[in-house]
């Protein structure tokens, strides 16, 4: 396959189809872990981890699974990678399991993973299902880092636990729930001019 034809699978994750700010899917582990830019990151390498390695096997073994029984097949095929990944962070980086708790396990029911094994790696290729899990894990991240970003400087006057202004007064709604769907709503907002102004 083209280089360039794998690059458009890639990009599209990150700005045409981006799962939160186009697509409008994932939000609940979006407002809710995105607290502080480390929970944000943490999440969105983890969904990434899972995206991939689940495109991958779902686009394998596609021809496979009978019709009847591939969204349960598909479930199996992400729980699994869902339980390698839940493990892994919480035997190197215990404090992210903490934090993150119950959105780890609950990628299994993820839009975002559901909705790429079902519309893209169930009917494509190995090589092209992998760069769609990695631009759709990309456009995650950065969409779910740019909410964190926003609330936790805003919200605290910190990144990364860093106190970044000395003289601030920190809007502690931000680091609240109404802040989450604040910061999300305007970000939404903003994504939809800037696709009205380039038609």
């Amino acid at each position: 396959m083209k280089l360039y034809a794998l690059f458009k699978e890639f990009s599209k994750g990150i700005f045409k189809e981006n799962p939160i700010f186009v697509i409008v899917l994932g939000l609940c582990p979006a407002l809710a872990v995105s607290t502080s830019l480390e929970n944000a990151l943490g999440m969105g390498v983890a969904a990434t981890f899972v995206l991939v390695f689940s495109n991958l096997i779902i686009s394998a073994i596609r021809k496979k699974v009978p019709n009847k029984i591939r969204i349960p097949c598909f479930i199996v095929v992400i729980a699994s990678f869902v339980t390698i990944v839940e493990l892994l962070i919480a035997a190197y980086v215990p404090l992210l399991q903490k934090q993150l708790g119950i959105f780890i396990p609950l990628i299994v029911v993820n839009c975002i993973i559901m909705g790429r094994a079902e519309a893209f790696a169930s009917r494509n290729k190995v090589l092209p299902s992998i760069f769609d899990g990695l631009g759709m894990g990309a456009g995650f991240t950065l969409a779910l880092s740019l909410v964190a970003l926003i609330r936790e400087v805003l919200g605290s006057g910190k990144i990364f636990g860093h106190l970044i202004f000395k003289e601030f007064n920190p809007a502690s709604i931000m680091v609240l729930p109404p802040g989450a769907l604040l910061t999300m709503g305007v970000l939404i907002a903003v994504a939809n001019l800037i696709k009205q102004k380039r038609k």
